[in-house]
């Protein structure tokens, strides 16, 4: 999903920061470690001060504005095609299509007697939540008795069901 990719970008971005920070410091370290220091009357540096001051700010704020960005737009709710409902029990998912006649089922685990082989314990289940392609779907997700977490990974969703709360998400697969 477009998401999912500005997820992968931003994760690149941040790690290259870090990576950077860390070869510097570890630089710094080793230089340390292995030079023999000849000057150590170093009582005036402001200018160095302000330096690692104001480099960390920058830095954090280079990283924090495309989190920021990534953050609206996963929050940003267009005009959905349908509305799916999803409920989280026990032990099974309940989704309904409210947009098309009111269809409702039950998303139960396979027990592991039933799994094919390649098939993921604890992940499959009898019956699939069909979405569309290429088109705005709403995800409007409660649960019924304990916290559960509704997540698709390759589309960069990750929305928390809460007894009494409705959370929703828009994505487009």
């Amino acid at each position: 999903s477009p998401i999912m990719e500005e997820l992968i970008t931003f994760h690149d971005h941040a790690f290259m920061a870090v990576s950077l920070i860390s070869f510097l410091v570890l630089y710094a370290l080793l230089s340390t470690l292995t030079t023999k220091l000849t000057n150590t009357n170093i009582t005036d540096a402001q200018e160095m001060e302000t330096i690692w001051t104001i480099l960390p700010a920058i830095i954090l704020i280079l990283i924090a504005l495309p989190s920021l960005r990534i953050l609206y737009l996963t929050d940003e709710v267009n005009d959905p095609s349908f509305t799916i409902k999803s409920i989280g029990h026990q032990w099974y998912w309940t989704y309904e299509y409210t947009d098309y006649g009111g269809l409702i089922f039950n998303s139960y685990m396979l027990p592991p007697l039933f799994l094919n082989p390649g098939d993921l314990r604890l992940l499959e289940v009898d019956n699939r939540v069909v979405l569309p392609i290429e088109a705005p779907v709403r995800m409007m997700i409660t649960s019924q008795d304990v916290l559960h977490s509704w997540t698709i990974p390759t589309l960069g969703l990750k929305t928390d069901a809460v007894p009494g709360r409705l959370n929703q998400t828009v994505f487009t697969a």
